[in-house]
């Protein structure tokens, strides 16, 4: 069985982070691991409350993971702080970690900001080169830039800069998009558009970290990037579909669509 760990913060609602993550690579049939780095009080209407993690009590964390269950794929999502995310990178080089999928969490889909300021540039300086593929959204690429990104065109010009900073390649997500909600992969100078139709959702609670876990998930069953990132649009596109609707605000996504229903209730009694 192949085994993938998430480094992120909790979401008690269960529609974002380390539950999102966990749900994710358990439907793709692997064993999912957790390195938690924040706690959370959130729900589809906003983020009310954020504890960090101890940045020691990280370490020893990943220290349990890594010497024990060796992940085959390492997805990182929201970190809340500069120390924290060098203590993620010694670790990462430390135990010469392969296919870190990273998705740059700085602002949550209702607009909370979950990282800060200062712990930008720790994440440019120290993790970007340790991955094999970056997955900013369009707002996280303004941030990470410094001008607007709103075009296509801005969006090239955005990845390429982003690729800068030493990731691997960059996964930069066009659902923000005025038309359309085209992705944009920027890999060893090649740019490589996924054109997709705006689903009618209004529920994207969680949609960076799904994606970002499935594309984990496909590099440890061993596909290329490129193929890893079209099946985890494709299993992001059904998740999206089947319209699950709970909560308030802004819901989660069905991250079990693809099990078959129960003819006869609950299988397990």
């Amino acid at each position: 069985m192949k085994k993938v760990l998430t480094i992120a913060g909790s979401d008690c609602s269960g529609g974002a982070g380390i539950q999102a993550d966990i749900k994710t690579i358990t439907v793709h049939k692997m064993y999912a691991m957790s390195v938690i780095t924040a706690l959370t009080a959130q729900n589809t209407t906003g983020v009310y409350g954020i504890r960090e993690t101890d940045a020691e009590f990280v370490a020893k964390q990943m220290d349990c993971v890594f010497t024990d269950i060796r992940p085959d794929a390492v997805k990182i999502g929201m970190i809340p702080n500069e120390k924290i995310i060098r203590v993620i990178a010694e670790k990462l080089r430390t135990y010469q970690v392969r296919d870190v999928v990273l998705d740059p969490v700085m602002i949550s889909t209702s607009g909370s900001r979950l990282m800060s300021k200062d712990a930008q540039e720790a994440l440019k300086e120290e993790l970007f080169s340790l991955a094999a593929v970056v997955t900013p959204n369009l707002m996280e690429a303004e941030a990470l830039c410094g001008f607007s990104v709103s075009t296509p065109c801005e969006m090239e010009r955005a990845a390429e800069k982003i690729a800068c900073y030493g990731s691997g390649a960059v996964l930069l997500k066009g659902g923000h998009l005025a038309d359309g909600a085209d992705d944009l992969l920027y890999e060893k100078g090649k740019y490589i558009w996924f054109s997709s139709k705006r689903i009618e959702n209004p529920n994207t609670h969680g949609t960076g970290c799904t994606l970002s876990s499935a594309i984990a998930c496909n590099l440890a069953a061993g596909y290329a990037l490129e193929r890893a990132i079209k099946n985890a649009k494709n299993y992001l596109t059904g998740a999206l579909q089947d319209g699950l609707d709970l909560g308030a605000g802004s819901g989660p996504l069905n991250h079990m669509y693809r099990l078959p229903p129960f003819a006869n209730g609950y299988p397990f009694r």
